[in-house]
């Protein structure tokens, strides 16, 4: 079994020699590695992409919006899910953001995964029917895991999850007051200790 730092790698090297910068090469390794880790196809994937990229003249997209469509082609995930980690403190403030043709959106979903980590927030994902939920780069939940991730998405739409408890505020109480049975009450013993050096200087 390949290690992620070997995949990460030869993901790196392989993407520089397919024409993209060193910079760009290395952020395609992190996120090929993302894909392998939470058991996604991120080889098969990118080797089919950069297959195809040879004959088809997928577009790139600079300056995100709220609405987003190429001109004639698919959108390249690659340059797509930079610009969007790129510009993730000015479109987390977008109520949603869609896009319209991207190629091989399993590739730009890692980018999506490493942007909820940056903002701080979930992201809820719809790429066509399909609906995903990464959580702060740490998981990505789906209920279609089990099936091979289509080669294009027609219809993305992007959702940032407001920050919010899952539980009631009776709830916490409840268990915040349990807690505080543990809480000692500080006496002049432990503020003594606390001090710092006390009385005996040993220098």
């Amino acid at each position: 079994m390949r290690s992620l730092s070997e995949i990460e790698t030869v993901v790196k090297r392989a993407s520089r020699a397919v024409g993209f910068s060193w910079g760009i090469s290395e952020e395609i390794g992190k996120s090929i590695r993302l894909l392998e880790l939470f058991g996604l196809h991120g080889i098969k994937s990118l080797n089919q992409y950069y297959k195809e990229r040879e004959s088809k003249n997928f577009e790139s997209l600079s300056l995100i919006n709220e609405k987003n469509e190429p001109s004639k082609e698919f959108f390249c995930p690659i340059t797509l899910g930079i610009s969007f980690l790129d510009q993730i403190k000015k479109i987390e403030n977008f109520k949603t953001i869609k896009f319209k043709n991207i190629a091989y959106p399993i590739i730009f979903l890692s980018f999506l995964s490493r942007a909820s980590e940056v903002s701080g927030k979930k992201i809820h994902a719809k790429f066509d029917q399909k609906e995903i939920l990464l959580n702060l780069n740490v998981n990505i939940y789906s209920n279609f895991f089990n099936q091979n991730f289509f080669k294009l998405a027609n219809s993305i739409e992007i959702n940032f999850v407001e920050n919010q408890d899952n539980f009631a505020e009776h709830e916490w109480d409840n268990l915040y007051k349990l807690a505080e049975d543990t809480f000692v009450e500080e006496s002049d013993s432990l503020k003594q200790g606390a001090a710092g050096a006390g009385l005996t200087d040993n220098d």
